[in-house]
This record gives C-alpha cells, structure tokens and sequence, in this order.
C-alpha cells in the first residue's frame, strides 16, 4: 500500500529552521524528520512512498539521492555501470534502512495541500492508499489503523489523538469560579486530527468539487467526507507530537537524547521481532534497501 507524505509546504512558523531547507529535512537525532516517519511506516512493512514536494523540494530529492547512494559504503562497477551499496555498520546508523521506493513528485510551490493530494492521483494505481503530514510524529498502530479502515467501509479515515501539552489545564465554573487546576499534564483533554490517514481512491472524485490548487485538505476535501458521512475516526491513546515550532524541534530533541522515544517503533523490542522481516522487504529488488552483513552488497542502480 503506497502511503502519501505531504512535504511542500514553506514551514513558515518553523522559519528559524526552514529559511535554509524545506521542513521535512528539518532534523531530530541527525536525521531528517521525514526519515523518522517513514521509518515508521515501514516497521508495519509499508516500503512504497510518494512524496508531494514544493518549497524547496529539489532539496528533497537530493536527500533521498544521496541517502541511496551515500550513505554506507559503496561498490562501483564501471565496466557494468553498476552502483551497489553495503551497511554503515556504525551506531550513528542503529535503524536498518528498508528497501524504500520513493516518487518525488512536484505539485507545485504555491500549492495547498488539498490540491497537492489532486495531483498525485495519478501516481497512486487507483487503490487505497495511506496519507500523513511531514512533520508529525507518533506510534500509531498502522496495522490496527487500517483495521478499523477495511471494518467501517467508509471512503476516508484520519486519525485522532491528544497532544502532548507544556500548558496547565484549568476546570472553570460558568460564573468564572476555578475549581481545579492540573500542572502541565502529559496529553490535553480534547481529540484533534492527528493525520495518518486511510483512504480509497473513490475520495478524489467524491471531493473533486470542492478541491483545487487553493484549497487546504482540511478545509474543503475532509469538510465534504464529514457531510457525505464518509469520515470515521481512529482514536490513538499513545503518542503523537507534531514539529510546528522550533520549541518542537527542541523538545523531540531532548525526547530522544533522554531515551524517551516512543515514536521510534523501530527500535523497539516488539518491533524488533515482529517487523525484523517488514523492515528488510522482499530481499532483493533495487532500492535502498541494504544487506545485513558486510560484503552484502545491494544494487542501488544502473549508471
């Protein structure tokens, strides 16, 4: 199943950061946030990607380049044209890198993200297919998520969770009178959509109408499910925590240099045995899929 990543947008409360790159590149622990959601992705064995670049996004492409011909050791083949690559065998490179195939597509600098969504639908072979946002973070079960996708029937499901919050809470009476207060609880009250998306490719001409280059996927795609009554909601209890401001960089930061990681599927020790397998792929296709041992060397591509 392909699982879409929105990673256009110009970042612009992020600008600290994304005056210089686009905000998917922007960095947690080394690494760009958007390899920590596809890192994800891939735990629950879902390797195939597509990309809806703007601002910025021929640095994008470039990442991803060069993570498939960079990053490790190499082997070149001239007589052949052939690229191969090995593992890095180091602890800054602890996440097996999966067999990931990746369409970089340009949908446009100025683009919202409904219309971004439009222009992909091409690339997305007429089936269900998964969507997030490329700055967000969580432990959503992707394989419960889809789950309760395939029980409801319906065209669309997002995926609704309770932030992390540096705020206290307060319980007010109508009068104004305060009668309770909570010291920065770990997650807020209220349910907020959280991405991590399902969809069936029946969506885009059901919103077709009221979907355009202008419009945000929030606005006018998601709106019209909801009154179509094709809209069901996942509830996610565990973590999630989306990189809007540079205190959000910050904080994930900390989160991990503390070892307190639970977006890190990958490294956990479910995961560890039950995804071992998704993370490697099918074997031997192209990709940057790598070998496990030295000397096992995988063709990236033909030069």
């Amino acid at each position: 199943m392909k699982t879409v990543i929105f990673a256009g947008g110009k970042g612009s409360r992020l600008i600290e950061e994304t005056h210089v790159r686009p905000k998917p590149l922007v960095e947690v622990a080394n690494r760009p946030i958007l390899w920590h959601i596809m890192q994800h992705y891939s735990t629950y064995g879902h390797h195939d990607f597509v990309l809806a670049l703007g601002y910025m996004g021929d640095q994008i492409k470039k990442y991803v380049s060069d993570l498939c011909q960079y990053s490790g050791n190499l082997r070149v083949d001239f007589e052949n044209r052939e690229l191969f690559g090995e593992p890095e065998g180091n602890e800054h490179d602890q996440a097996p890198v999966p067999p990931w195939t990746i369409d970089l597509i340009d949908t446009g600098i100025d683009t919202m993200t409904g219309g971004r969504l439009a222009r992909l639908e091409p690339y997305l072979g007429g089936e269900t297919f998964m969507l997030t946002y490329g700055d967000g973070v969580s432990n959503v079960d992707v394989d419960a998520l889809l789950a309760f996708h395939k029980s409801h029937g319906k065209l669309a499901t997002m995926t609704m969770v309770r932030p992390l919050t540096t705020f206290g809470h307060l319980s007010v009476e109508e009068d104004g009178q305060v009668n309770g207060f909570e010291e920065k609880p770990e997650t807020a009250v209220d349910w907020i959509n959280g991405g991590f998306f399902v969809l069936e490719p029946e969506v885009f001409d059901a919103v077709a109408d009221v979907n355009g280059d202008e419009i945000m996927w929030e606005e006018g795609p998601l709106p019209k499910l909801m009154e179509m009554g094709e809209l069901m909601a996942y509830r996610h209890p565990g973590f999630w925590y989306c990189m809007d401001h540079l205190a959000d960089k910050r904080r994930l930061e900390e989160m991990w240099k503390n070892g307190n990681r639970p977006w890190a599927t990958w490294e956990n020790e479910t995961s560890a045995s039950n995804g071992a397998s998704r993370l490697r792929g099918d074997g031997h296709r192209p990709g940057i899929g790598r070998g496990g041992n030295p000397g096992d060397w995988v063709r990236y591509k033909s030069l």
